[in-house]
């Protein structure tokens, strides 16, 4: 059953891997995009640990940890350049 479920879930994981990539792809703004890397990184943080559960590596959910924390601070960093002022159309 466990086989399954993880097997299902990567299948979800897959799909939604990709329709954040067409929404990064397609825009149409600035945060839009950021959005979609954000997803990106969360679903790669879930790669990991799925990983990790299905094959017995307990490492790796450190470095889904570090990468989990990265993508935090990219959000932040990026909030405080809108904050800014920055330009947020894609002319």
């Amino acid at each position: 059953m466990l086989e399954i479920s993880i097997t299902i879930s990567f299948i979800f994981l897959s799909i939604g891997l990709v329709m954040a990539t067409i929404r990064l792809l397609r825009g149409p703004t600035l945060p839009d995009r950021v959005v979609a890397l954000e997803v990106i990184a969360s679903m790669t943080v879930g790669f990991i640990v799925l990983y990790s559960i299905s094959y017995g590596v307990p490492a790796l959910i450190d470095v889904a940890l570090v990468l989990a924390l990265t993508s935090f601070l990219t959000a932040v960093a990026f909030a405080r350049y809108l904050e800014r002022g920055a330009q947020l159309n894609d002319d």
